[in-house]
């Protein structure tokens, strides 16, 4: 089994910690600099608040080589803000690590208050239960990004060579096939 590493500097880590687990996936956490020397085999980069995430990522001397991970093709799997720091082009936003062709809407179904939840088929995955809170959704997508679920005509989840981003939580649900499609990547 892959050991998965979870940028812990803020968001949602400890939730896809706990699918992780349960999936028997070893897993650390990356809270600052000296974390990256750590051996790990793929990424998650949780929901949360994305400028925060980059703004810390850069002061606590990790964002280069997360950046440098990705390009190199380790697997990494973005949730929400994750997504959001994926993103090539940020409607409303600064770029962070900009490696996935797509553009990402910031804050696009509202407040807190317009978090919801749908259900939808997400790549081969039937009827997956989505939780959006404080979404984005991809605005924009070119090869050789694809499609692989949408919500009320916007693109919600997306995969490009070795990267997985999802405008919704998969981690606060109790179903774990989002997460085994990530590992299986």
């Amino acid at each position: 089994m892959e050991k998965c590493a979870v940028l812990a500097v803020q968001g949602a880590f400890a939730e896809h910690e706990k699918s992780l687990s349960r999936l028997g996936c070893e897993y650390i956490e990356l809270r600052q600099a000296s974390d990256m020397r750590k051996s790990f085999d793929r990424l998650i980069l949780p929901g949360g608040e994305s400028t925060v995430m980059g703004k810390l990522t850069r002061e606590l001397g990790m964002f280069d080589e997360l950046k440098s991970l990705i390009t190199d093709g380790m697997p990494v799997f973005g949730t929400c803000a994750g997504l959001i720091l994926l993103a090539k082009s940020v409607d409303g936003g600064e770029v962070h690590l900009g490696t996935m062709d797509i553009s990402a809407k910031r804050n696009a179904y509202g407040r807190q208050l317009g978090s919801f939840s749908a259900v939808t088929k997400v790549g081969d995955i039937p009827d997956f239960p989505m939780v959006f809170i404080r979404a984005p959704y991809i605005s924009e997508l070119s090869a050789p990004a694809e499609i692989l679920a949408e919500w009320d005509g916007k693109i919600v989840a997306a995969r490009e060579k070795n990267m997985l981003a999802t405008a919704f939580h998969p981690e606060l649900t109790d179903d774990l096939r989002i997460h085994e499609m990530f590992l299986k990547m």
